[in-house]
């Protein structure tokens, strides 16, 4: 029975998309990947399913979000989160079919890949909200006609090429 560095994933500055709803929601999702690797694998499924479901939340805010703001619901940014969540979906298969360190894997490359997607494409719509004069706790439009007739199929970041 293996268990990794609780602190595998920091909250960090470099985090932080300047949303301040987004990076709650965010700095929740860091904390659950490091109480996931503080959690013996032979314990860690409760955890993951916590996980998973505020995983599901989390990806349903920022697109409720994007489709408020002129996003089309096929944009690659809401492609992205349900790729991670059919992976997430299949982990838990995969651990009752006794691979008890999937788990850990999971925690691990989701640690891996995190940052990438909230410097990229989730710094981006928080930008993007920002611009549009959205309120992300509030979920409302300053200015509804800001966002007429527009409609992104990209992700939001300067990095995406749509």
């Amino acid at each position: 029975m293996t268990t990794a560095s609780p602190t595998l994933m920091p909250w960090t500055k470099s985090l932080r998309t300047g949303d301040v709803r987004m990076d709650e929601t965010h700095q929740e999702f860091v904390d659950m990947i490091n109480q996931i690797l503080a959690t013996p694998e032979d314990q860690q499924l409760p955890v993951y399913k916590e996980f998973l479901n505020h995983t599901v939340e989390h990806f349903a805010q920022e697109e409720r979000w994007m489709l408020a703001t002129g996003f089309s619901a096929d944009n690659c940014h809401a492609e992205h989160h349900a790729t991670i969540l059919e992976t997430m979906r299949v982990v838990e298969a995969h651990y009752l079919d006794s691979d008890n360190t999937i788990i850990t894997r999971m925690a691990e490359a989701l640690a891996e890949w995190f940052p990438g997607h909230a410097n990229s494409m989730d710094a981006g719509l928080a930008a993007h909200l920002q611009s549009v004069g959205f309120d992300s706790v509030t979920e409302t439009l300053a200015d509804p006609s800001a966002i007429k007739n527009v409609t992104m199929s990209g992700c939001g970041s300067v990095s995406c090429s749509s």
